[in-house]
């Protein structure tokens, strides 16, 4: 079979007597146009797959980036909790020997100088 010219049962004769149909051949213009339309939807199904293939590309960086962040945030939450700790060690190393926690004025509601300092050390 030589490559040059179609065979007699080329894609376009099967595509229209394969429905069953006995139509006449295309003219020439219908088939221009046909192999036109079939161009046109090759192009555009590339330009979609293109267009696809570049969302996914833009959402795996999207998805990187965030898991950058959330581990970033992770860090940053575990720093501030071993903080919150060391805080709270403080502030109960602290209250043990706080002289205003320890004051009998400690329930006075509006704070004065004079309050506070009665209850300092001398």
């Amino acid at each position: 079979m030589s490559h040059g010219a179609p065979a007699s049962g080329s894609v376009l004769q099967r595509s229209a007597s394969s429905d069953g149909n006995q139509q006449q051949p295309e003219s020439p213009e219908e088939d221009d146009r046909k192999i036109r339309r079939r161009e046109k939807n090759r192009v555009a199904a590339q330009r979609s797959r293109k267009k696809q293939t570049q969302k996914a590309d833009k959402l795996h960086e999207e998805y990187e980036g965030l898991e950058q962040e959330n581990t970033s945030l992770k860090r940053e939450i575990g720093k501030l909790t071993d903080e919150m700790k060391h805080l709270s060690e403080v502030l109960k190393d602290h209250e043990k020997i706080c002289p205003l926690l320890h004051c009998s004025m400690n329930f006075v509601t509006i704070p004065r100088p004079d309050a506070l300092t009665s209850c300092l050390p001398r």
